[in-house]
């Protein structure tokens, strides 16, 4: 018999939760700068070549002023710079500075070995079982029904 008390979306949030804590506890006892979950979410969004805010912010699921405010953060901490668009003149991308892209090696670095303690936790098998379901095609989030 299924629990009813927590749905998939919270369970889900709940594993990202997990990782995510995981990654900047882990950042921050090897002396990395400090950042918020918004600003690591930020990094695991954007692109090597930039990406412009407004589609890090659809990326992200937050409001364009947020992903704003996050990459405004990031560039103060020297890990992100705006360049010109070459692609439109009245848009910036945001890409890693070079201190960035080692912040962004050392999370993979981090993430990988939280897998793998989440595998001695819970069985390789099962972890394996749950990126293969994470990682096939969805397809469209259905239609909402017709009003009745």
């Amino acid at each position: 018999m299924r629990s009813t008390s927590r749905n998939l979306p919270q369970l889900l949030g709940d594993a990202r939760r997990w990782f995510e804590e995981g990654l900047l506890a882990a950042l921050q006892a090897g002396g990395a700068t400090p950042v918020s979950p918004t600003q690591a979410q930020l990094f695991a969004v954007l692109d090597d070549q930039g990406t412009t805010v407004s589609e890090l912010a659809r990326r992200m699921g937050v409001t364009r002023q947020t992903a704003h405010q996050a990459v405004h953060g990031l560039v103060a901490l020297g890990l992100l710079e705006q360049v010109p668009d070459p692609a439109s003149a009245r848009q910036r991308l945001i890409r890693r500075t070079p201190e960035g892209d080692r912040a962004h090696r050392q999370a993979g670095v981090i993430l990988e070995r939280l897998e793998e303690q989440l595998a001695e936790r819970i069985g390789r098998e099962t972890v394996d079982a749950l990126r293969a379901t994470l990682e096939a095609q969805w397809g469209r989030p259905p239609s909402p029904p017709p009003p009745t």
